[in-house]
């Protein structure tokens, strides 16, 4: 399991490779990446901000319930905080399981819980100035199925 936090960028394509690389444990490797989506044509910029240590175990905690509720291989989770521009990868979730249901299921588990509940806070800079992000109804009613 590896859990990071990080304000570097990452290269989805070598992680994913790394990730998957050399497992004859597995039969399936899902991946996500979110990236920094601009809905009004205005976006400048995404600050994410955390606090370090919580953030890290707040997510290594919903990694390892992922891993007790489904019979997964590994998990992986990466996470950018600071400023981005749109079209800047946000996050990366990777899982590996023997079978392909549980990598999914995994993996939509994290992502749901990542978009709404992991301790991150995110400011859209337009032209019109800066605002706070607050989870939609949607991102709750998502993680609410788990």
């Amino acid at each position: 399991m590896d859990v990071r936090v990080q304000a570097a960028p990452f290269d989805f394509g070598a992680e994913a490779a790394a990730f998957a690389a050399g497992r004859a444990d597995v039969g399936a490797v899902v991946t996500f990446t979110g990236i920094v989506r601009d809905d009004s044509g205005d976006l400048r910029a995404m600050h994410i901000e955390h606090y370090p240590g919580m953030t890290e175990r707040a997510i290594t905690a919903i990694a390892e319930e992922a891993a007790g509720r489904w019979a997964l291989g590994d998990v992986l989770v990466i996470h950018r905080f600071g400023a981005m521009a749109p079209g800047e990868m946000i996050m990366m979730v990777a899982t590996a399981a023997p079978h392909r249901a549980d990598a999914f299921a995994a993996a939509e588990f994290l992502m749901d819980y990542l978009k709404s509940r992991a301790p991150f806070w995110k400011k859209e800079v337009t032209s019109r100035g800066a605002a706070w992000v607050a989870a939609t109804e949607a991102d709750e009613a998502a993680l609410g199925r788990w």
